[in-house]
């Protein structure tokens, strides 16, 4: 879904979350610069007291870290790399707040601009020139004994994983409450279609576009004759129970929160109520953004003509035109 920059409903003036990767020098440099320009165009700025002694982000007011450090700011701008956002995301969604990624990684799927754009960022910011996309996450419950002892959420990918190098993980499949397989493997990743190229990419499933709605089942090195990426419906409820004889397994949501999950554990995926919601300077078609992304070789399409203005361009050429891309989460 996708909707204009609302700006209006807001007590007090229209604030930014800046939130960065501190362990980076070009990421804390590139917060003071964003934040800089921000409060210079009569935005006001927050970052989490846990970061000011870092960032020292100047006319900035700090709040403390948790679900309401968002709550009442029009956007979270993330400065650094898609586990940043990720990060991030842990504040926005809660708050219902888009974010706003600044890439400072390696493919940054999830961000929207890139440094050399801030100039840019800000002024479309200012002008509310963008707009809002939410994008579906996962809400993951861990049962043991039938009795509920986790209940947490993923954006890209929740995956259950062996912990034991050297020794598979058995697990047994379910879809809809039915039995699929089971399974000898590395593990499995239950994606939604923005983490469809992240970890369930490397595991070897399918690209989704973001306006797909469905969830993804990924085994990671199974020993089966059935052992495919499989596609359900967005109301599915994927489930992977950790036979009893095997070793224990590990519950990992976005790479961020863990739980240890002992023999006869069962993982329960489902879509969440509740989704992330990204500001986005530029509708570009996402097979431009895949191939900006991944430096697909496209020369030689002899397809029609096709401009795609964007804040964060790269250009990637062809014999008959220049392809606009910019990055996006999926």
């Amino acid at each position: 879904m996708t909707e204009s920059a609302e700006s209006g409903g807001r007590d007090g003036p229209r604030t930014v979350l800046v939130l960065a990767h501190t362990g980076r020098k070009d990421a804390v440099a590139t917060a003071r610069q964003l934040a800089d320009r921000l409060t210079a165009v009569g935005l006001a700025v927050r970052v989490l007291a846990g970061e000011q002694p870092d960032l020292q982000l100047a006319g900035a007011y700090t709040v403390p870290a948790g679900p309401d450090a968002a709550r009442g700011a029009e956007l979270v701008a993330v400065v650094g790399g898609d586990g940043t956002l990720l990060r991030g995301a842990e504040y926005a969604r809660p708050a219902g707040t888009p974010m706003l990624g600044v890439n400072l990684g390696h493919i940054g799927f999830l961000a929207e601009a890139e440094p050399e754009d801030l100039t840019e960022v800000v002024e479309r910011v200012e002008a509310c020139d963008y707009q809002v996309e939410e994008r579906m996450t996962l809400d993951v419950t861990v049962s043991r004994n039938g009795n509920q002892v986790l209940r947490n959420w993923a954006l890209n990918e929740a995956s259950v994983e062996k912990a034991a190098r050297e020794r598979m993980l058995e697990v047994i499949v379910e879809v809809d409450g039915r039995p699929l397989s089971r399974w000898g493997c590395d593990g499995v990743v239950c994606a939604t279609p923005t983490g469809s190229t992240a970890y369930a990419f490397s595991a070897g499933g399918p690209v989704v576009w973001p306006e797909v709605e469905t969830l993804l089942m990924v085994p990671i090195s199974a020993h089966a004759l059935f052992a495919r990426p499989l596609v359900t419906a967005p109301t599915s409820v994927l489930a992977i129970e950790v036979a009893p004889e095997t070793p224990h397994g590990v519950l990992w949501c976005d790479g961020r929160r863990s739980l240890e999950l002992p023999p006869g554990a069962r993982v329960e995926v489902r879509r969440s109520d509740l989704p992330v919601r990204f500001a986005r300077l530029v509708q570009a078609p996402f097979t431009d953004r895949l191939v900006a992304k991944f430096a697909l070789p496209v020369r030689g399409w002899r397809g029609a003509r096709a401009s795609v203005p964007t804040a964060a361009a790269h250009d990637v050429g062809t014999d008959r035109q220049e392809l606009r891309t910019d990055g996006d989460g999926a």
